[in-house]
């Protein structure tokens, strides 16, 4: 199914020709204005913008400018809706580099006309790309998992959280895959509750955001940066193109999940037969290898997130960190806690 994003701050026509998209069988995103237009077209990757030019904030020209500077957007079909009808607008609007110029009010038979027009054109235009690309890119001759991450670091869209940020929410549309250049993050779930529950930490060196790649499947999760974080991202057509021309890669990647897998289950174990102290050994040591990376530096973590991990309530996990920094385990500074000694925290039962 192809995806427009609707770029258009009358609310009646927006929802007008919104529902005639979709029924059209188009899935639609919609921007009441130009910056919002910006963030989601980034963020979605649309297959075709389609966009009015007198709006607040920021016009539809500005918007057509500013995709056509990202690498990831600039080859998105882009056509102005508006009701200018001058012949000097149309012109300014194609000299931008837009595809298609319509004015207002349009007939749903010419809306949809140019649209499919445009998005056949898309198509013919990827395919001749997409050669020239493989012989650029180098993505024929990635060989294996480090290869990938490279591929990742020098050709990937770049994304900076800082702490606490959110990097996805639960229903967000799974679009691309991650890798994390720096930082750490959580994922997350909720019980019936509304408490939270963090099922896997994330580091420096590891791919974030997988679901299906043969669907845009919404996240089941939320992810949120535990620290300043920067990640690469590359879509997930792109990743499942370089996979089915890399047999040794997909092996490999299936190596990382299934071991993802295995950690998730032995968190599991844990949370339901562990002692409380070595739920909390064990947390410790997990933060501190996905946030410290072999440096002796103090975790700056919430109590909250560390209990959320270990499966057990904040108060209980202060009074067994208590009992770690008595035994010269931890040392306690502040709210932050250092690690002093891993191996006498493996043998916590």
């Amino acid at each position: 199914m192809k995806k427009i994003l609707l770029v258009e701050d009358d609310t009646s026509l927006r929802e007008n020709v919104e529902e005639l998209l979709s029924l059209s069988g188009f899935r639609v995103i919609a921007a009441s204005n130009g910056k919002l237009a910006i963030e989601m077209a980034k963020k979605e990757l649309p297959d075709l913008v389609l966009c009015d030019i007198m709006m607040p904030e920021m016009d539809g020209y500005e918007v057509l400018q500013q995709l056509s500077s990202y690498e990831h957007t600039k080859y998105i079909p882009f056509i102005f809706i508006s009701a200018k009808t001058e012949r000097h607008e149309v012109r300014k609007g194609m000299n931008l580099g837009a595809d298609d110029y319509l004015t207002k009010p349009f007939e749903e038979e010419e809306l949809l006309s140019a649209i499919q027009a445009r998005l056949g054109k898309a198509e013919d235009m990827k395919h001749v790309l997409g050669g020239v690309r493989k012989g650029q890119n180098g993505e024929n001759d990635i060989r294996n998992l480090n290869e990938l991450k490279n591929f990742f670091d020098d050709h990937g869209q770049l994304f900076n959280y800082k702490k606490d940020e959110t990097i996805y929410t639960r229903g967000d549309h799974s679009n691309m895959v991650f890798l994390i250049l720096k930082g750490a993050v959580k994922s997350c779930g909720l019980d019936e509750e509304g408490k939270e529950l963090i099922t896997s930490l994330y580091s420096e060196d590891d791919f974030l955001g997988f679901t299906s790649l043969t669907e845009h499947l919404p996240y089941q999760e939320y992810a949120i940066a535990l620290e300043e974080t920067e990640l690469a991202g590359i879509s997930k057509d792109r990743v499942r193109s370089i996979l089915e021309g890399n047999k040794n890669v997909s092996l490999e990647l299936m190596d990382v999940i299934a071991g993802d897998l295995v950690n998730i289950k032995k968190q599991l174990l844990q949370m339901a037969y562990s002692s409380v102290r070595k739920k909390t050994a064990q947390t410790l040591l997990l933060y501190s290898k996905a946030m410290n990376r072999g440096k002796e530096a103090p975790l700056k973590i919430a109590r909250s997130d560390l209990a959320g991990v270990a499966g057990i309530a904040t108060e209980s996990l202060i009074r067994t960190l208590s009992d770690f920094k008595n035994e010269g385990l931890i040392a306690i500074e502040n709210r932050n806690i250092l690690v002093l000694d891993c191996e006498a925290l493996e043998r916590v039962h």
